[in-house]
């Protein structure tokens, strides 16, 4: 699931299903009990009508309302989430979308008051006009719209804000290895289901056990997964040690659970209930559970461990084929058609020439080490940066800037770090049909290095063959980074509909 919501798009797509779903189950509960006449005789809003000698009706004055009720609010979800307000966020038609926002809160406050007027039909006799009790009923819907517009603001805080995190989940965890993926999936999940809770108007109970049972498991799981099992797991009866450790930790965290839960509901009974629910509930759920995880973690490791040493195996092989291809001849041929061009006064096809020998040479020769210099990693990349300004400079509207400046001390990095971020703007950031623009900088201070690309972005053109491939190269240079500098870089990405921004910044001592 978390690899469905990488994306905001597919992020969205994945609530508005949820929405669906909780909608089409509601409003099929709810038919359900129309169609059975249930309604007569269970609406809670009839012993109102009763007490005030009002003519009481199942349809009119509950079930037709409230479907009504039910589907605005669903349609106004889906218009504000879904279609006004990522346009305003991306500042798209302010104005118009603004005002249509504002015609879809005044749409649903005038349909509520409509439909209270017969669920709060009970009402009238109270008041002196017909009119005075209808004041009344639409006051107390706006307010109802007003309280609603605040629960969806907070609604949109909560899935920006998970999209943000989701999105950066990779540097967070450079810094924070606890904070996973999974566990920023979680809490958003969580936060989402309850505000439904909260929408839906969800009994007390229902409510106090989400708000208090879900936070505390992944709590638990991540304290359990980072701290607890590690330290138990090489034990003897390590999977008793852990139950054990937990049943004590749960057993000293009773009393101020049940405190926290009593500021909440102001009911004793129900808070130390509660407080024993969650402890069991993490006892014979979440901390099985997490063990469980754990131990796949493991094999999953041992696993990659394995795969390492095939690899190794494989790379090895690949060696020994590349060692059977003698580049001489290659290299040979190269001088012969750059002799060639010297002769024939081809300067720019002489040194374009010369410039792809020396990067072919890096390839076969540096590429396959663990570390190379800082030196030759940029001077592979200026020579690659030179082959592509011969074939953009007699093109005006390209505009290509390097400000790039070696190391003076002896460091090193691995090899192929830095280019795929320049091969990736040359990739997407030329055009010959419209103004283009690359800009690298590299600066090496303290023992760290700072890199970054910006380019213009281009849709690529329909009969383009390299219009619908991706590529791998950012994929792989973030795994590297991942492998080969864990906790010691810093790589952000943000782009635009029409421009590519990389900021890499790597502690190479």
């Amino acid at each position: 699931m978390t690899d469905l919501i990488k994306k905001p798009t597919n992020f969205n797509r994945i609530e508005f299903w949820g929405a669906a779903t909780i909608f089409v189950f509601i409003i099929f509960f709810f038919v359900t009990e129309g169609i059975g006449n249930i309604v007569k005789d269970t609406a809670p809003n009839m012993f109102l009508f009763e007490l005030a000698g009002v003519p009481f009706d199942g349809y009119s004055n509950y079930f037709v309302p409230l479907l009504i009720k039910y589907t605005t609010l669903f349609t106004a979800f889906v218009l504000l989430n879904f279609l006004l307000i990522p346009r305003l966020l991306k500042r798209e038609a302010m104005i118009k979308n603004t005002l249509l926002v504002i015609l879809v809160f005044i749409s649903a406050f005038l349909i509520f008051g409509a439909a209270d007027t017969w669920l709060d039909g009970h009402l009238f006799p109270q008041y002196a006009s017909p009119v005075l009790a209808q004041n009344v009923i639409f006051q107390k819907s706006l307010l109802y719209t007003c309280w609603l517009s605040a629960v969806f603001f907070f609604y949109s805080l909560i899935k920006y804000a998970g999209i943000y995190l989701l999105y950066n989940s990779e540097l967070i965890r450079t810094r924070y290895p606890f904070v996973t993926r999974e566990i920023i999936v979680s809490v958003i999940v969580w936060m989402i289901t309850m505000f439904l809770l909260v929408v839906g108007d969800a009994d007390k109970e229902i409510a106090l056990a989400w708000g208090c049972i879900i936070p505390s498991g992944i709590i638990w799981f991540s304290f359990a997964f980072y701290y607890l099992i590690p330290r138990s797991v090489n034990k003897k009866r390590s999977f008793l040690l852990y139950i054990g450790k937990t049943f004590l930790i749960l057993l000293v965290t009773y009393l101020p659970v049940a405190l926290l839960i009593m500021l909440i509901v102001q009911d004793d009974d129900d808070a130390f209930s509660f407080s024993l629910f969650n402890a069991l509930f993490q006892l014979f759920i979440t901390a099985p559970l997490s063990w469980v995880l754990y131990k796949q973690h493991l094999k999953g490791n041992e696993e990659v461990y394995v795969l390492k040493k095939e690899l190794g195996k494989s790379n090895a092989s690949f060696d020994f084929l590349r060692s059977q291809i003698n580049p001489h001849f290659l290299f040979n041929a190269l001088n012969t058609i750059y002799g060639t061009a010297i002769q024939e006064k081809a300067e720019r096809t002489s040194e374009g020439i010369e410039k792809l020998g020396d990067m072919m040479r890096f390839m076969l020769q540096e590429n396959m080490q663990d570390k190379i210099s800082l030196a030759r990693e940029v001077e592979y990349l200026n020579n690659y940066i030179s082959l592509q300004r011969l074939r953009t400079d007699t093109s005006p509207g390209i505009n290509i800037e390097t400000n790039i400046h070696a190391s003076v001390m002896p460091v090193e990095i691995a090899p192929m770090l830095l280019i795929p971020f320049v091969e990736n703007a040359f990739k997407h950031g030329i055009s010959f049909r419209e103004p283009s623009h690359i800009k690298v900088n590299l600066e090496v201070k303290d023992g760290g290095l700072y890199f970054d690309v910006y380019n213009t972005k281009h849709v690529k053109v329909q009969n383009d063959p390299e219009k619908d491939k991706s590529g791998i190269g950012l994929t792989n240079v973030k795994q590297r980074l991942q492998l080969l500098y864990p906790r010691k870089h810093e790589l952000i990405i943000r782009e635009t509909s029409n421009q590519f921004f990389v900021h890499l910044t790597l502690q190479l001592t």
